[in-house]
């Protein structure tokens, strides 16, 4: 059975670059076959890091992408479940809008919303 779900949280500023973030997610990642991203994460150095893991990339390529690597919308689609669980965070004002300005308060918060819509 196909776990669709998030399994690693990493706060960062807002002007940070997903890529940036995504090798530090990959570390903190269980194995699995296939791993799903968005566009935000089509770059060659994190596809190699998801390859060496022994997992394969299901990324979809950037437009400006010369070389397109393969790429199955099918199985994209797992990834709706994740963009609607972040949509329910969304939902919890105080994980939407951090009152606090401690990266950790938030991030707790965020851990709890994510806790409380995966069970609803």
């Amino acid at each position: 059975m196909a776990q669709r779900c998030s399994l690693a949280f990493l706060l960062t500023g807002g002007q940070v670059a997903d890529r940036k973030a995504g090798a530090l997610l990959l570390e903190r990642s269980p194995r699995c076959r296939i791993l799903l991203a968005d566009k935000g994460y089509d770059s060659d150095a994190i596809r190699r890091q998801i390859e060496a893991t022994g997992a394969a990339p299901n990324i979809p390529p950037k437009s400006n992408r010369r070389w397109k690597p393969c790429f199955s919308p099918v199985l994209y689609q797992g990834c709706n479940a994740v963009e609607r669980m972040f949509g329910r965070i969304k939902d919890f004002r105080r994980s939407a809008t951090p009152y606090d300005g401690s990266a950790a308060h938030s991030l707790k918060a965020v851990c709890i919303a994510a806790t409380i819509s995966y069970w609803l």
